[in-house]
């Protein structure tokens, strides 16, 4: 019987309309209800839905649907494609179909006598550049008009609204307030004009603040309840309605009764209105607050060039980046920006690479060099040729990995949620018990005085805060790790990454440089002369060890000679004739085969390759002339790196497939204590096991390719790599610094992001439990219950801000 493995795909749908992390766990329940969706994470502080799904059983249109039935609105992203090249309606027709075809396209529509096409789409799933290629295949052209929505323009609207209503709110409620400041004994002096207390006066004041401005509220209570739901909608809506209708209810009683033209009975349209202003504005707190936490995406954004100088038909072109196609020749000018993954045709430069990389020092580039995308051309003209755009990018790959790990739930997220979920009923049923208490038993017959208990039990209980305490932690964590050059896949493995207490690091091009270089040269006569003859010699072999000689050589600027014949004679070495000079380089078994006496060297070949190098003897002419040694050299941060993995309480492996004793030299210089050689690469994740097996949490580092395995079968695989290879996709953690210095970096962001979520939990769920018996008992008025819940979600949302500025020992 065999199985056909689902074709998975994943996409964001952007959300608004959510108020609490109910309303998260609601969406969030009901997509992953659907058939077809293996997994759905709603992130209720970057308002998004995060879906793993098979395409095949269920569409994006399906789950737009679902979460719009729930009463809550998907936000789109919308253009305006002028079309070029129709010429019947038919034509209009066929790009309809194929655009509305594209995944991640909501609606297209066409209009053949405007020739423009208006798509509504998800960004996250196709660009504007995917719908043009598409259009160009029928045969026309597409331009882009205009962007119709742009998000960051979206949410300084929504947060101009949001401002605008808290005017409004605050205008109206301030006489009610003052009204009510004016009873206190303590505030007796205070001057009150009599219309403030006239009960018509109240009303209306109070009763556009309620359905106005609280519009918002009830149509969230109605949403949530009408799909067998709470939410903080629905404790906000009762407590206020509590306070203004009660009010309504005495006002006309008291009409009724004839009662005094300035002044009434005493009423709580203050309570409604003052409660409603506070709540708006927590919430515009807390949406400015939530804004600066995606602000690591913004800056990884902002790296990309706008515009690239093409070479077509000969002339040199400036578009805008995203009509770059591949293929496409694209000139760099020194100052100006790379704008595109690709690979240099002509030209030498040097590149800032700092931004993607950490690595400070610019970075040589020659005919043949890849260049990334978003990096800075420093002196020379490059010439190259596009090789990666739009989303295949490093950088746009980098920013992907970043949101997504902004957009996914750390399963310490789970409680919050489950909390949550069960929190707004039992806040209900303790407000109705605390108000049946106080007016049947405290204070009988005090309707107006429970009614005040049971709102501010309402009020005090919204579990907002909860629902923001981990993921506001988990986007600033990991936005300001990204910034440190350290990506991790997900909010779980940001989570996971503080449990480490055993690291494996593979020696060669982690703890090494994984690049040979000449190391010491031993010479019985002239240096100089003896290097020009080596390197002539050697330059004919294409052994690496002989290239790290030649490179050595030509970095102490030594002119290379000519020479007249080369012979490689395997196992042992070379044999080279240069200025008329026979030249022996290689093994003792070597020397010994050509009857050379170099015995005398034999004891210093020995030191140096117990000290992890590899050393050749060298004859001139039958004679003993010296020896040159070449090692795969230590990375100049792995010691300082490995000092700190220790200090922090963290025990640290090297695992190689070399021999142990140059395994052992290469772990003394480092100070690694614990070695395990000649290890095979498929017996690396066997290694990986038996640690596991002694109850440690292992993290495996490597190159993220030879090591799959291993990094697959550690708790927490991490890729040492500049990000431009798929590293990423076999690693939890991307270390985009090539230095090992970045391992601890990423320790210490999640252990600082792990106590960050806790301190955040631990204010949200003892503001509560010490609140509500505290309303409960009536020590709490609801205005200041109303205050106290907006500044308990903004306090974690401020919270979470400060991992933003988390400095990094030696970064």
């Amino acid at each position: 019987m065999s199985t056909i493995e689902e074709k998975k795909s994943q996409t964001s749908i952007q959300l608004s309309g959510m108020t609490c992390a109910a309303c998260a766990l609601k969406i969030e329940k009901v997509l992953n209800k659907l058939e077809g969706v293996s997994e759905a994470n709603v992130n209720f502080a970057m308002e998004k839905a995060t879906v793993t799904y098979d395409p095949s059983k269920v569409d994006i249109g399906k789950m737009e649907a679902s979460i719009e039935k729930l009463g809550y609105s998907t936000v789109k992203e919308a253009v305006d494609l002028e079309l070029v090249g129709m010429t019947c309606a038919a034509c209009a027709l066929k790009i309809e179909k194929t655009l509305n075809k594209l995944p991640g396209v909501s609606t297209a529509t066409v209009n053949f006598a405007m020739e423009v096409a208006h798509v509504e789409y998800n960004p996250a799933d196709v660009s504007v550049t995917d719908m043009q290629k598409r259009v160009e295949k029928l045969g026309y052209q597409a331009v882009p008009k205009q962007e119709q929505s742009d998000p960051a323009e979206r949410r300084q609207k929504e947060l101009s609204k949001q401002k605008r209503k808290l005017l409004i709110s605050a205008i109206l409620s301030f006489p009610l307030l003052w009204a009510m400041v004016s009873h206190f004994s303590f505030t007796s002096w205070v001057w009150l004009p009599d219309l403030f207390m006239n009960p018509w006066f109240q009303l209306a004041l109070a009763t556009p603040v309620q359905f106005y401005i609280g519009r918002p509220f009830y149509i969230g209570a109605y949403k949530a309840l009408r799909n067998g739901s709470a939410n903080m909608d629905v404790l906000v809506s009762l407590g206020t309605s509590a306070a203004y209708f009660y009010s309504l209810y005495l006002t006309i009683v008291w009409a009724i009764e004839g009662g005094s033209v300035h002044h009434g009975p005493a009423m709580y349209y203050e309570t409604s209105a003052v409660l409603i202003t506070l709540v708006v504005m927590g919430k515009l707190f807390e949406s400015l607050a939530k804004g600066r936490t995606s602000e690591a995406i913004k800056s990884l954004m902002g790296l990309q060039a706008k515009t690239a100088i093409v070479v077509r038909e000969d002339q040199e072109l400036t578009i805008p980046v995203e009509e770059v196609i591949v293929g496409d020749v694209v000139i760099v000018r020194p100052g100006s920006k790379v704008p595109v993954d690709g690979e240099v045709l002509e030209g030498l430069s040097s590149v800032d690479e700092s931004m993607l990389t950490g690595e400070s020092l610019p970075v040589e580039k020659k005919v043949g060099d890849a260049v990334i995308g978003a990096t800075m051309n420093k002196n020379g003209v490059l010439r190259m040729k596009a090789t990666k755009i739009g989303k295949e990018t490093a950088l746009a790959q980098i920013i992907k990995v970043v949101e997504e790990a902004q957009g996914s739930k750390a399963p310490i997220q789970r409680v919050a949620d489950v909390i949550s979920g069960i929190f707004v009923p039992i806040v209900v049923g303790v407000a109705v018990v605390a108000f049946l208490v106080w007016y049947f038993g405290v204070t009988p017959g005090d309707f107006a005085g429970s009614l005040e208990k049971a709102i501010a039990i309402l009020v005090i209980a919204c579990p907002c805060a909860l629902g923001l305490a981990t993921p506001t932690s988990i986007m600033a964590g990991s936005g300001r790790a990204a910034e440190l050059g350290i990506l991790f896949k997900g909010g779980e493995h940001l989570e996971q990454t503080h449990k480490i207490d055993a690291i494996i690091l593979d020696k060669t091009g982690t703890v090494t440089k994984g690049k040979p270089e000449l190391t010491d040269v031993l010479v019985e006569g002239d240096e100089t002369e003896f290097l020009k003859l080596v390197g002539a010699a050697e330059k004919n072999s294409e052994h690496p060890l002989a290239e790290a000689i030649v490179a050595g050589i030509m970095e102490r600027n030594i002119e290379l000679l000519r020479t007249e014949s080369f012979e490689a004679i395997p196992g042992f070495g070379i044999k080279a004739v240069v200025s008329g000079k026979e030249l022996l380089i290689g093994t003792r078994r070597l020397m010994d085969k050509f009857d050379v006496e170099a015995k005398q060297a034999y004891n210093m070949m020995s030191t140096l390759e117990e000290s992890g190098k590899t050393a050749m003897l060298v004859a001139i002419d039958k004679e003993y002339a010296g020896m040159v040694a070449v090692a795969d050299t230590i990375k100049e941060t792995s010691q300082a790196a490995v000092s700190r993995l220790k200090e922090m309480g963290i025990q640290v492996i090297m695992i190689t497939g070399d021999n142990e004793r140059t395994a052992k030299a290469i772990a003394a210089q480092v100070g690694i204590d614990h070695v395990l050689a000649e290890v095979l690469p498929e017996g690396k994740a066997e290694e990986v096991k038996k640690l596991q097996a002694q109850g440690k949490k292992v993290a495996m580092v490597g190159d993220g390719i030879n090591d799959a395995p291993a990094l697959a079968m550690a708790d927490i695989g991490m890729a040492i790599g500049t990000g431009t290879d798929v590293a990423m996709e076999a690693a939890d953690v991307t270390l985009m610094r090539g230095d090992l210095s970045s391992i601890p970096d990423a320790i210490y962001m999640s252990r600082k992001t792990m106590a960050n979520i806790k301190q955040n939990l631990f204010w949200a769920l003892g503001y509560n439990t010490l609140g509500i018996p505290i309303a409960a008992i009536g020590l709490l008025a609801p205005w200041v219950a109303g205050a106290a819940m907006a500044l308990s979600s903004v306090s974690v949302v401020l919270n979470a801000l400060r991992l933003q500025r988390v400095k990094i020992r030696n970064s």
